[in-house]
């Protein structure tokens, strides 16, 4: 910004003001105010705030409370805010007064700045830009759009590739089977793609969990204005408003029933914030289980290899780390502090209006768009390209001693107790020990302690044994 200064007037005085910036007084007294973080908003969210003043000013020119011209000119100012030709001009820390008015009006000065350096009609930040609306009810309805908007044009995108990556592992791994673990305890086994499909099944819980979010933050308080009651707003703008936003995102929004319950409360974006954290929760999951299987590659468990993306070590030469699940199980603990911080700030709806929606709207963007970047990663840069090591595989299997539990039905379970710990104290294959204490041949110990038929579940020797 230029050292230069301009003078510049609101209700409380005279402030200088940056000349080249194209906000004016009330930006100015903020951003002068608030110096607690170098946090700003996300362009998700001032890019969703521009749609939101453009569909406002198509719905006031419709009620005919502007002009043509105003509302052209405005939604012309707005799309070079969309179009990221004026992203400097907005410079506010996000703590700021808790119904971000700062930066609302931000948003006002820049667009009639704008206007006003075009030779535009007159255009105030207030009464025209504004026209309709209040700061209480533009963010609240902003972070509902732009969580709408990220979670439809990036999020979801994310979490549908990653759980298409995994089901094309799991068929590429359909035979390939393994000792399962529980307690992190040699269990039955498994196929490396009934390991890989839980996965996909738990993604898909958290995106049907979403999806349900994403139609609930559809309905908008915009038209609430101050308190929720419409004051200053023609009853036809809340209808009008969101049929101009759905046209101008492509995304359909309505009018909530009670707007409010939209400016006073933050439950739908806890909602989100939760499911956002539930999610977090299975990649963490899947991250640790590929940092366990890749483990080694000699003194660990050594079951796959993820691919070298870097050297892992300023000392041990040829060292490799799980870096890509490390870094998802990070993101994995941001967005459970991200779920905390919402949660707080969701309690501050004192009376008629929540007075934390800067932060609100900080941490549900960044949560929505760091985890769908790290789904993407683990899809791409972990699991579609491991590889399975068989011999390592299938030398546990051989010695894994709870594969007595398929003798359970056959021989009683304290007899299979015995073999199994017989089979753990020698080192020795399960098989060799069965075929030393039981009476059953070879042939039906080779066929029920097949790991392969285990997999499929049911009781061994028996009508419910599936074939």
């Amino acid at each position: 910004m230029s050292t230069q200064v301009r003078t510049e007037k609101d209700s409380m005085g005279e402030i200088d003001v940056p000349a080249d910036a194209l906000w004016r007084a009330q930006t100015e007294r903020a951003r002068q105010n608030f110096g607690l973080s170098t946090l700003r908003f996300p362009l998700r969210f001032i890019h969703s705030l521009a749609q939101i003043k453009a569909a406002a000013a198509e719905a006031n020119a419709e009620l005919d409370l502007l002009t043509k011209e105003q509302a052209d000119a405005i939604v012309s100012a707005a799309e070079s805010v969309i179009n990221e030709q004026t992203t400097q001009h907005f410079p506010l820390d996000i703590f700021q007064t808790g119904s971000g008015t700062s930066t609302n009006m931000n948003m006002n000065e820049v667009l009639a700045e704008t206007v006003s350096r075009a030779n535009g009609p007159e255009v105030h930040p207030n009464d025209h830009v504004n026209c309709s609306q209040s700061s209480n009810d533009v963010i609240p309805t902003c972070i509902q759009v732009s969580s709408v908007l990220a979670l439809t044009q990036h999020w979801l995108p994310a979490i549908i590739h990653l759980q298409h990556t995994i089901e094309t592992k799991a068929r590429e791994l359909e035979e390939v089977v393994k000792t399962g673990r529980t307690h992190l305890m040699d269990a039955m086994p498994i196929t490396m793609a009934q390991e890989l499909r839980a996965w996909g099944t738990q993604l898909h819980h958290c995106q049907a969990n979403v999806n349900e979010v994403i139609e609930r933050l559809r309905e908008l308080p915009q038209g609430g204005t101050a308190v929720g009651s419409g004051i200053n707003a023609p009853h036809d703008f809340r209808r009008l408003f969101c049929d101009a936003l759905s046209e101008r995102t492509e995304q359909t929004f309505r009018a909530a029933d009670n707007p409010f319950a939209g400016i006073s409360g933050q439950e739908l974006n806890l909602q989100l914030a939760g499911a956002l954290n539930s999610c977090g929760a299975v990649l963490m999951k899947i991250s640790n289980d590929l940092r366990w299987m890749n483990s080694g590659p000699l003194a660990g468990l050594g079951e796959i290899e993820l691919r070298a993306l870097q050297p892992g070590s300023s000392i041990m030469p040829g060292k490799v780390n799980p870096v890509i699940p490390e870094a998802v199980a990070m993101v994995s603990a941001h967005l459970a502090g991200s779920y905390s911080t919402v949660a707080t700030a969701a309690q501050q709806g004192n009376f008629q209006l929540n007075v934390m929606l800067p932060l609100v709207a900080y941490h549900l963007l960044e949560s929505i768009e760091i985890s769908a970047n790290a789904m993407t990663a683990l899809a791409d840069q972990a699991i579609a390209d491991f590889t399975v090591k068989h011999e390592r595989l299938n030398e546990a299997l051989a010695r894994n001693p709870i594969l007595v539990t398929a003798l359970n039905s056959v021989i009683g379970y304290n007899q299979a107790a015995a073999i199994a710990k017989q089979a753990y104290k020698e080192q020795r294959p399960i098989i060799d020990v069965a075929d030393e204490m039981t009476d059953l041949s070879r042939d039906e110990l080779e066929r029920l302690l097949d790991p392969k038929q285990l997999t499929h579940g049911g009781i061994p020797g028996t009508s419910n044994d599936k074939e």
